[in-house]
């Protein structure tokens, strides 16, 4: 697995690309968050197109990062799951605990109009 993050208007936006299968770098991923989380920033953007395949353990990441965020009274957004992620989240029921945006502009507007409420 590969991330990459930065801050944009005071959401944490991640991206990850190849296998979320909760490798070491679910780790420092954890970590990354924590920090933007202590620094006030309480939203996430987690551009997940590029994920190929995801087991328990990475859907254990994605749980954690919801919570982290929800926890400090924010939210996540997940964004263009593939097809294969897309059934394994329906699959799991977690469609219903997570927002799904199928672009990053549209899940940064609603997490803009969000921080608003």
């Amino acid at each position: 697995m590969k991330f990459t993050h930065d801050t944009q208007d005071k959401i944490w936006k991640l991206t990850i690309e190849d296998d979320l299968i909760g490798q070491d770098d679910g780790t420092k991923m954890l970590e990354s968050a924590t920090e933007a989380a202590n620094a006030g920033i309480n939203l996430c953007c987690a551009d997940i197109g590029k994920v190929r395949f995801m087991n328990s353990s990475g859907l254990g990441l994605l749980i954690t990062l919801l919570t982290k965020f929800r926890n400090k009274g924010g939210e996540m957004y997940l964004v263009n799951p593939s097809s294969s992620v897309q059934k394994l989240l329906i699959i799991t029921k977690l469609t219903s605990i997570f927002n799904i945006a199928p672009t990053v502009e549209e899940a940064l507007s609603k997490l803009k109009n969000t921080s608003k409420s």
